[in-house]
């Protein structure tokens, strides 16, 4: 074929053929189109359609970024820097392997690692064909009540062991498992959606924000700020106003959530709906994370049906995917995912109860928080202003694993005790000696088992260097060393570091080789600390120090 002239050219010689970049495969722009069919092409859905061709192709090759980046008419540089950052997403060059068609996670998050699960991936990799299948390390799946888990496909296998783990495998169960739940018609019948109802037609935002308040409910997620003044905040700004229901439940040990949308959706789903009418939200978005596929199923089910029954327009609520990333838990980076970008905490102020999602206000609440929300407002305030405990009022869900005889969600008042907390959970597992407690996820660092009469709440926990958190409560026995679940909490912290900020990104990466060492050198750990705390954007940089912190005070004879 003859040379052709070159077409674009800014000087002598013959110029180039083609723009500079990767070019546009017109095979893969067509499959690219017929996965995204019909649905509007806006940039806030750029996560789900790089969902479409992950879950389509089991990876995401340069071509069909390069088509997609055209199909939305966004740069190559967007598409791949959204896609890169998050751990679900596997972003194939040209010229290298695509991953196996099966991936298999293990969970190594601390509940699972006290359960064995690093000799399970062991087994798991001398047991599989690495060409057919890969075993990746995964952060915490929201199943600590069942560790140790792995994951193959979407399929979750609880108390995993490599038979069970490799019979999934040969028989290709990738799917996940349904648990039995209320759906619609039983909910329907049991009363559900008519306070909804009766609020939409004669109730008082104001009214309903001071019920409300009166219960002492405050968010659930872990900040504790009180849930209807959040209200109030978000009625007062101008223009369109949006929900965004915070179910990226990544903090390990922490699985009330994922509990609750597995047996009760609609309790949740009302009470998105009565937030949602008490700011006049113009739409409400969930984001899930991903790691929940089945409660991801039970939603799409659900939200249909409530939509079919006109309760709500079609597209009303929008129920949006997470793909890995812990730092989508904070409030700012869940709101830049939504919108289709990368999971980087903002600088506040603004707050986004005035600067949210799309720069409109937002409420923000979990999952838990909204469940409550519908409760106290069918059954009033009483149900949480009443209960008092050891001088606390309400009621608190804790996530209970670790060295206990049944871990699970147990619903105790709010002023409850690690002794409390263990007694519900059945005791110590057999064999086994109370030693230290993670009161509220890996945030909250670790306490010894002399603090037992600490109640476990907001406010609490603040005076012992620490605080509640999620509470996700992971227990410790006498066989097992706080050092190494410290460890264990800091290479979380460092593998999910989004990287924005240099003190936590490299602060947790230097923690890390600093606490393998057989003697720790305190006043360096203890000035990186500092560091960390005082200079992190967000809230993982500067809780992340906690267990460090913790374990040389109440730990000293370990390191």
């Amino acid at each position: 074929m003859a040379q052709q002239a070159g077409v674009w050219k800014s000087g002598k010689g013959k110029g180039r053929r083609t723009p500079k970049g990767r070019q546009l495969s017109d095979a893969a722009l067509a499959e690219v189109r017929a996965l995204l069919g019909e649905r509007p092409r806006r940039r806030d859905l750029l996560l789900e359609f790089l969902h479409l061709i992950q879950d389509s192709y089991g990876h995401l090759s340069a071509a069909h970024l390069r088509a997609l980046a055209e199909e939305m008419r966004l740069s190559m540089a967007e598409v791949q820097e959204v896609s890169s950052f998050y751990a679900h997403f596997d972003v194939v060059r040209e010229g290298e392997t695509p991953p196996p068609a099966l991936t298999i996670r293990v969970c190594d998050s601390l509940s699972c690692e006290l359960a064995g699960s690093e000799q399970l991936a062991e087994h798991l990799r001398a047991g599989v064909n690495p060409a057919d299948v890969r075993i990746l390390r995964a952060p915490c799946m929201g199943r600590c009540d069942m560790a140790p888990i792995a994951e193959v496909g979407h399929n979750h296998i609880d108390h995993a062991t490599p038979e069970k783990v490799l019979s999934a495998t040969t028989s290709g169960e990738i799917e996940p498992t349904i648990p039995p739940y209320e759906a619609y018609e039983a909910y329907v019948e049991g009363g559900g959606y008519t306070r909804l109802r009766e609020l939409r037609e004669s109730g008082d935002p104001d009214t309903c924000a001071e019920i409300v308040l009166s219960s002492g409910l405050r968010g659930l997620g872990g900040a504790g700020f009180p849930s209807g003044k959040k209200w109030e905040f978000v009625r007062a700004g101008k223009g369109p106003k949006y929900v965004a229901v915070n179910g990226d439940e990544g903090e390990p040990g922490t699985f009330k959530d994922r509990v609750l949308l597995e047996t009760e959706p609609h309790v949740f789903l009302e009470g998105v709906l009565m937030a949602a009418w008490a700011i006049d939200a113009e739409k409400a978005f969930i984001y899930l994370r991903d790691e929940y596929p089945a409660a991801r199923k039970i939603l799409k089910q659900e939200i249909a049906k409530i939509e079919q029954s006109g309760i709500i327009p079609a597209g009303y609520i929008d129920l949006r995917r997470g793909a890995g990333a812990y730092i989508c838990g904070e409030e700012s980076a869940m709101i830049e995912s939504i919108e289709g970008k990368r999971g980087l905490p903002r600088h506040r102020p603004p707050y986004v109860a005035q600067v949210g999602i799309f720069n409109r206000p937002t409420l923000v609440h979990n999952i838990e928080t909204l469940y409550w929300i519908a409760r106290i407002m069918r059954e009033g305030p009483e149900i949480m202003s009443d209960v008092l405990h050891n001088g606390r009022q309400g009621l608190r869900s804790y996530s209970v694993s670790g060295r206990v005889a049944k871990a699970g969600v147990y619903l105790l008042p709010a002023g409850s005790t690690i002794t409390d907390v263990i007694e519900a959970a059945g005791g110590m597992a057999e064999g086994h000696r109370f030693y230290a407690y993670q009161p509220g996820g890996p945030s909250s660092g670790l306490l010894p088992a002399t603090l037992n009469n600490v109640p476990l709440d907001f406010d609490t926990l603040q005076p012992h260097g620490t605080f509640i958190g999620s509470a996700a409560v992971v227990v410790l026995s006498d066989q097992d060393r706080a050092r190494d679940a410290a460890l264990n909490m800091l290479r979380f912290f460092e593998d999910e570091s989004c990287g924005q900020c240099t003190p936590c990104r490299v602060g947790c990466e230097k923690a890390v080789k600093l606490m393998q060492a057989d003697k720790w050198d305190q006043p360096l750990l203890e000035e990186l600390c500092e560091v960390m705390g005082d200079a992190s954007i967000c809230g993982l940089g500067q809780a992340a120090p906690n267990p460090i912190r913790l374990v040389m005070k109440h730990f000293a004879d370990e390191i």
